[in-house]
Formats: structure tokens, C-alpha cells, sequence
């Protein structure tokens, strides 16, 4: 009996020792160069979107199927706008409505996550700490969720575009992929969209009307804003001459 129990127990033994030698010759080279194929590709994803504008979202495709399912038209308008080309009232309602230390943090501001935990945590409504670095690095490669996954990554590809674009080049990429309306995204189209004109030459109230619907496009209006919107819109333009933009 002895020698049986010995012989199972080396029979256990040797396939513990076989699956590991599977493990590490087999699944531990594929799982090592997989993961070097990722981050190769996302950095030279990240790369490429420096030198060339992102044609299309995620989310701009699930808006469409989105309102197709509702019964309305597939629709995506947008238009790119230049950064140079942009209203500088645009560029600084944008860093006081959404990021107002846009220029001093590398894509994440402590203080705004620190403050909506405690917010969320005091039963308060929902509120997110995301600078523009990280909303654009989720619109441009992921999608809209709530998974720590893609939590994940947006941090990972918010750390990517602060060190290969310029604040510049998020800020211009920013205000051309949000989502600023039902099917409208990015700053020229919205401008059309609610005013009837170009982003080019938008005053600091229709351009503060715009960042201010930007929690809830889908809801509000720039066009009809509620006593909310106007309250916040006057409060960014307040405040927009206090902020420096990136040249």
C-alpha cells in the first residue's frame, strides 16, 4: 500500500512539474510577446494621432446606432477645426468649465478626484474628477463604460498622450471629438448647430453655452438653456480671463 501512495503521489507531482513547464515554455512566451505587441501598437497609435486627426469614435458610432434604434436618423456631424483656427473664448471655456488646471497637471488633477470621492462618498450627486487629458483619451481609443478595465486604460493612454502630444494638440483634439449635442461633436459643428456660425468667431457667452451643456449633451440644450445652464455658462465666463491657454 505504501509504494501505491508513493506512486500516486509522484504521478501528482509530475503533472504539477508538466503543466508549470507548459506554462512557462508554452503560455509565458505567447502572454510576454503579446503584451510587447500592445504596448508597441498604442504607442505608435498615440504617435500617429499627434501628426494626424482622429476620423471617428467609438462613441460617435454608438450615438448613431443609438438614435437608428430609437427611430430617429443615423447621424454624426462634424467638422474639424483647426486649433489655430479656433476662438480663443472657446479654448478658455473650456479649461474653466472642464480642467482648470489644465496646464499644470500631467493629465491628472489629484485635488478634483480627492474632492469627488468625498462627494460621491457624502451621498452627493455623481460627479467625475476627469481632466480633459483623460476624457480625451478616452473619446479618441476607448469606450464609455464604468469597468476598472477601462479605467485602466484611460489612465494608461492618458499617461501616453501627456507625454507624446503637446497640450496643445489635446486641447485641439479635446474640442473637436466631444460629444456637444444629439449627433453634433466637436467645436465647428457645434457652433452651427446652436448659433449658425463658425467656431471660429464664437462670443464668450455662446462659447461658455457650449462647455456648459458638455456634462450632459444628450440633455441640454446651448439653444434653450435652463436656468442651470445659464447660471454655469455665466460662471465660465466669469472666470475665463483668468486662464492661459497653450500657444
Amino acid at each position: 500500500m505504501a509504494i501505491k501512495r508513493s506512486t500516486a503521489k509522484n504521478r501528482k507531482k509530475q503533472t504539477s512539474t508538466t503543466f508549470g513547464t507548459f506554462l512557462k515554455k508554452r503560455i509565458l512566451p505567447w502572454f510576454v510577446k503579446g503584451l510587447i505587441a500592445f504596448f508597441v501598437l498604442t504607442i505608435l497609435w498615440v504617435i500617429a494621432l499627434r501628426f494626424t486627426n482622429p476620423p471617428i469614435t467609438y462613441l460617435m458610432v454608438k450615438r448613431g446606432f443609438e438614435r437608428k434604434a430609437a427611430g430617429k436618423d443615423f447621424k454624426i456631424d462634424r467638422k474639424w477645426l483647426d486649433y489655430a483656427d479656433m476662438s480663443d473664448n472657446l479654448k478658455r471655456a473650456a479649461l474653466a468649465g472642464e480642467d482648470a488646471h489644465f496646464m499644470e497637471h500631467n493629465g491628472f488633477d489629484t485635488d478634483a478626484i480627492r474632492q469627488a470621492i468625498e462627494k460621491n462618498k457624502a451621498g452627493k450627486p455623481l460627479r467625475g474628477g476627469s481632466t480633459i487629458s483623460q476624457q480625451t483619451a478616452k473619446n479618441v481609443f476607448l469606450w464609455p463604460g464604468r469597468s476598472w478595465l477601462r479605467k485602466g486604460l484611460e489612465t494608461y493612454f492618458t499617461v501616453l498622450i501627456e507625454i507624446f502630444w503637446s497640450k496643445k494638440r489635446i486641447l485641439e483634439v479635446y474640442l473637436n471629438v466631444i460629444e456637444m449635442g444629439q449627433g453634433v461633436y466637436g467645436a465647428e459643428a457645434a457652433s452651427q448647430y446652436y448659433f449658425h456660425k463658425s467656431g471660429r468667431s464664437l462670443t464668450k457667452k455662446e462659447a461658455a453655452l457650449i462647455i456648459a451643456v458638455l456634462p450632459s449633451p444628450q440633455k441640454w440644450d446651448a439653444r434653450r438653456p435652463s436656468a442651470y445652464i445659464n447660471r454655469r455658462a455665466n460662471s465660465i465666463v466669469r472666470y475665463m480671463n483668468y486662464y492661459k491657454i497653450p500657444k
